[in-house]
């Protein structure tokens, strides 16, 4: 596991310990229990919020806002991985199965919706 993996795992069961279904030791303060307290509809704005900031920050081509707007993003979705009960070991794995294969074949492969 590298350093990458490592802390996304860290991450990830910080986010499971203020679920309300979490730790008993959940501090009332948190940001992240506060989210969890609202319900999905305040994460998931969240999300949404984040991302519309990350693409104004692209097409402002502003290196160091896509950085900030990106971390932002990936923190509010592993919010929400964390309440729907998915690891970010499992986003890694999906993506390390589509590593290699045509973005078009993919999609492709996908059932239909």
């Amino acid at each position: 596991m590298n350093a990458q993996d490592t802390l996304l795992s860290r991450l990830a069961d910080t986010l499971e310990s203020r679920l309300p279904s979490g730790s008993a030791h959940a501090p009332s303060d948190s940001y992240v229990s506060k989210l969890y307290q609202r319900g999905p509809d305040a994460f998931l704005k969240k999300v949404g919020e984040e991302a519309t900031e990350l693409v104004m920050a692209a097409k402002d081509n502003d290196k160091a806002r896509i950085v900030a707007e990106t971390a932002d993003l990936w923190f509010h979705s592993m919010v929400a991985l964390a309440y729907y009960g998915v690891r970010p070991e499992e986003v890694l794995e999906e993506l390390a199965r589509r590593e290699g294969v045509s973005g078009l074949v993919e999609k492709a492969s996908r059932p239909q919706t």
